[in-house]
């Protein structure tokens, strides 16, 4: 028998999202097409609410519980990002290991891609004993002056 090896790569596109959905056996609904590419046209972090109300505003008539459960389905294979926050949950569409910006005057969440330098890393390790493979940095600030 013949095993399947499932792509590790970043998804970088809605085409490379409906793949990955496909690759690991997800059934692509129409609700799951729906959520998949508002996520890719917004290009900002959402909350369930926001995509509920976002596509019903479009005419593509989606209930509650089918959002909440394909967006479980969707973060939980790793194809979209959930970020919990006190005020609940936001979405988005990068999966792959990335940091925030938190803009504290406007409540936005910018997705940014920094590598850090080779020697901060090995001094991070050094001080803690532990091999670093990967890491996520968020930044908080304002947009405007307060």
């Amino acid at each position: 028998m013949q095993t399947q090896e499932i792509s590790t790569k970043p998804i970088r596109s809605l085409e490379d999202a409906l793949d990955r959905c496909q690759n690991l056996g997800m059934r692509v609904s129409r609700q799951r097409r729906f959520i998949l590419e508002l996520l890719w046209q917004a290009n900002e972090h959402l909350s369930a609410r926001e995509i509920y109300d976002r596509l019903n505003l479009d005419g593509k008539a989606i209930g509650h519980t089918s959002v909440y459960q394909n967006l479980e389905a969707l973060s939980t294979q790793g194809i979209i990002e959930c970020i919990e926050r006190c005020d609940g949950r936001l979405y988005g569409n990068i999966s792959d290991s990335h940091s925030h910006v938190n803009c504290i005057d406007t409540n936005q969440i910018l997705d940014v891609h920094i590598e850090l330098p080779e020697d901060l890393i090995k001094y991070v390790e050094s001080q803690t004993g532990v091999r670093i493979t990967d890491y996520s940095i968020n930044f908080y600030g304002y947009k405007q002056k307060p």
